[in-house]
């Protein structure tokens, strides 16, 4: 939220400077991401006059001007369209510097000398664009410098307010904790004061409320001969221009205004388009709306609509109908300010992709009493601007629907023992009663706190202690040591540390990665399969509407990035949590560590070629990640996954007593072009518990006899993997069997069709004694009729 510090001094008169006032919202909780003046530094620039304005006898497009700016009338010579005798504007005279270390020097244009220029808003940076040069108002003095006079020192805040102060929305919500933190009071009239106005007509629109739709209060008003040509007054448009928002005409721009100033939403409805009176109710099926940014809608029967006796004429509280729109033409006019819960809303605007100022407010929560007073403040301001005969206010409302704020006990020792000081109880009271509370004594050392109608964000005790600490300073409270036993618990034998994983990854070149927790549906399906999805109730956007079932998907989006950033080699992991539904419809959370590869297989070096990395490369990270417990040859790699998103000839399942305890692959062809990938990323997901549990640590005696070593070579079917081989040759060996190599693989002449040769070296050794040749050959005896029996080998001699 973009406001400048003028307009929150007008409602309080801090005694802090505009540098101490942004550090004390940020000390507030409302942190202040931007200070800047309103223009960039420029110096030189002044108001001047054009006297006279005639064209350049050389150049059709220019024109010769007399311009005076307090002093002697000086010749500049100017392009603008809109130059012309009469106009006050800026001009920069000869040794002004502009933004962009611009400096003005007099200069010949077409044989006539140009003693300066006149600036456009763009070249003050006052504008993106802008189309001729600055009109001022006929009463700017001339000569007088356009720092002063346009007040473009100013200082603007950036500042940002957490979803749960709606209320804070507002200049007069940050106005409020400001007087609240100063100790000094809140302006009752805002300023400036605009006269009262009186009513001078008798018209009502008639409005209906449609109970349980979520509009418990509409406020309006009908106000005839508004002038809706006239000019916006300079301190009403620089308001609403120096807040983000574009001057447009006087009746857009008082609802704008009062949506800045007080945070209440308002509607301005051209009253000639209305039929027979309004009702706030929910969307009928298929009911049809085109907005007033031209789209065209439609609507679901849990939408809250605005509608009149031929149909809907806006989406209550986020955009209104181009049907009933405000134009230049409009001279009769309905105001409407209404309260709409914030549960009827939530969600619905994003829905059909539209997020709009209103939406923002009506959604975090709008004050259930501001209705009135924001219909007043629009009424001064629309008859002061554009003139116009005001109705009588008409509200409707639904008493036991609107939102009544709960008291809230608070003790103090809850406050002690939370802030770890305690508050004087003047001084709590006092603090709290600032923010607007009703406090009432409960007892010795409590009190009863009723928060104000504006305040959703208070509801338990925990909210009222961290008000206290919020407006008294956290710097104010003393540091102290934690008191109290501290259990020091030590490091488990049973799993890894969560830093040995770090390091292991970091070593091997993988950067950790963090994600969102809600991913794209549709992604996540061609990723993981059909199960059921975890839906968000309240998604932020149609493209992360539902909870991860896997970490994948953020990362293939993340390695993307990097990629279209020119990184070449790209290693990213994650450890974090995936949802999923339970038997019992509940959701269960399982937490993860996953990573993705693309790219070479090591960086671009002489030593070796410049090669893809592949699926083994990536098997050897998982393994060295589960050794760190020292039970990867506990887990077995079975071909195929079980996931959509994988090669189906280049993953793997890992399995480990019986139980899958993740998966490796490629990414299958079909996303590589959907995903603009080039070369397909390589993936591996873990069950964290499962890869960072521990062997048992047992002691394993060193033999001090020889090795012997033992080759054989057999044919096998072609898909038989190498760990049932070696679960059987484990087996047939025994305790004798020391290390078990694979150290050829060969398919072609020679070998029958469907079958492979295998050669494997079996190192063997024995804790007793020296094995003789004849133990050897009995091992590889018994070692080749176990292969013959369980996989039909056929040992080649």
């Amino acid at each position: 939220m973009k406001l400048p510090v003028s307009w929150l001094r007008a409602w309080v008169d801090t005694p802090w400077s505009d540098r101490e006032l942004a550090d004390r919202l940020t000390m507030l909780g409302f942190e202040v991401e931007s200070m800047q003046p309103v223009a960039p530094p420029f110096s030189g620039v002044v108001v001047a006059e054009i006297r006279s304005a005639e064209p350049h006898p050389e150049a059709g497009k220019l024109r010769v001007c007399r311009v005076a700016a307090g002093g002697a009338e000086l010749q500049i010579v100017c392009g603008a369209a809109n130059a012309r005798a009469g106009l006050r504007t800026a001009l920069a005279t000869v040794g002004a510097r502009l933004p962009g270390e611009v400096t003005i020097r007099a200069a010949r244009l077409r044989g006539i000398e140009s003693q300066g220029m006149l600036c456009s808003a763009s070249e003050l940076g006052l504008a993106e664009a802008g189309e001729g040069i600055i009109e001022l108002p006929d009463d700017a003095p001339p000569g007088a410098p356009l720092r002063d006079y346009l007040g473009l020192d100013e200082a603007l805040l950036e500042i940002a307010v957490t979803p749960n102060r709606g209320d804070a929305m507002s200049v007069l919500g940050i106005a409020r904790e400001l007087a609240a933190a100063s100790g000094r009071p809140l302006r009752a009239a805002p300023d400036p004061a605009l006269p009262r106005v009186s009513v001078s007509i008798r018209e009502r629109f008639p409005v209906r409320l449609q109970r349980g739709a979520g509009c418990a209060r509409f406020a309006s008003r009908v106000i005839h001969g508004v002038d809706n040509h006239r000019p916006v007054p300079r301190w009403l448009r620089e308001r609403l221009e120096r807040s983000g928002l574009r001057s447009i005409n006087p009746l857009v721009d008082a609802t704008n205004y009062v949506l800045l100033e007080l945070g209440q939403p308002m509607h301005a409805y051209d009253l000639s388009r209305l039929e027979r009176g309004l009702e706030a109710r929910r969307a009928l099926a298929g009911e049809q709306l085109t907005l007033l940014d031209g789209s065209a809608i439609t609507l679901t029967t849990d939408v809250l609509v605005i509608a009149d006796a031929k149909g809907a004429v806006g989406m209550a509280g986020v955009m209104g109908s181009a049907a009933t729109a405000i134009s230049a033409a409009t001279s009769d006019v309905l105001l409407e300010a209404a309260w709409f819960d914030p549960r009827a809303l939530t969600g619905r605007g994003r829905r059909y992709g539209l997020l709009t100022d209103a939406s923002q407010r009506f959604e975090r929560g709008v004050d259930p009493d501001g209705q009135q007073r924001a219909l007043e403040r629009a009424t001064e301001l629309i008859c002061a601007v554009a003139g116009g005969q005001a109705g009588p206010a008409t509200l409707e409302e639904i008493p036991e629907e609107l939102p009544a704020r709960a008291p809230v006990e608070l003790r103090a020792a809850q406050v002690t023992r939370l802030l770890g000081v305690p508050v004087p109880p003047d001084r709590l009271q006092a603090q709290l009663q600032a923010l607007g509370m009703r406090v009432d004594r409960a007892g010795a050392e409590a009190w009863r706190v009723t928060p104000p109608t504006w305040r959703f964000d208070i509801a338990i005790e925990a909210d009222l202690v961290e008000e206290l600490a919020r407006c008294g300073g956290l710097d104010a409270i003393p540091e102290a040591v934690p008191a109290g036993a501290r259990a020091l618990a030590g490091a488990s034998e049973a799993r890894s540390s969560g830093q040995s994983v770090l390091r292991l990854l970091a070593a091997r070149g993988y950067s950790e990665a963090i994600t969102f927790g809600f991913t794209d549906p549709v992604l996540q399906t061609k990723l993981c399969g059909t199960a059921t999805a975890v839906r968000v109730r309240n998604p932020i956007a149609t493209n992360l509407a539902v909870m991860r079932a896997s970490l994948w998907p953020g990362l293939l989006l993340a390695a993307r990035e990097n990629l279209r950033r020119q990184r070449e080699r790209v290693r990213l992991f994650e450890i974090a949590t995936q949802f999923h539904h339970g038997q019992d419809g509940a959701v269960l959370e399982r937490r993860m560590i996953a990573g993705v590869v693309v790219g070479p297989r090591l960086p671009e070096q002489w030593g070796s070629p410049r090669e893809p990395a592949d699926f083994h490369d990536l098997k050897a990270d998982v393994g060295a990640l589960l050794s760190l417990g020292g039970r990867s040859g506990d887990c077995r790699y079975e071909p195929g996954a079980s996931l959509p998103g994988l090669h189906p000839g280049r993953s793997a399942q890992i399995v480990r007593d019986g139980s899958t305890i993740g998966q490796l692959g490629a990414l299958h062809p079909a996303l590589l072009q959907e995903l603009d990938f080039t070369y397909a990323p390589l993936l591996f997901e873990l069950d964290y518990a499962a890869a960072t549990s521990n062997a048992p640590v047992r002691f394993a005696p060193v033999s001090s006899f020889p090795q012997i070593r033992r080759d054989i070579s057999f044919t096998v079917a072609a898909d038989e993997t190498f760990g049932r081989i070696a679960e059987r040759v484990s087996v047939a060996a025994s305790t004798r069997l020391l290390e078990l190599r694979i150290f050829d693989i060969y398919q072609g002449k020679g070998v029958e069709s469907g079958r492979k040769s295998v050669a494997l070296g079996l190192i063997l050794q024995d804790l007793s004694r020296t094995l003789t040749d004849a133990d050897a050959d009995g091992v590889v005896a018994a070692v080749c009729a176990e292969l013959r029996a369980s996989l039909d080998a056929r040992i080649r001699e």
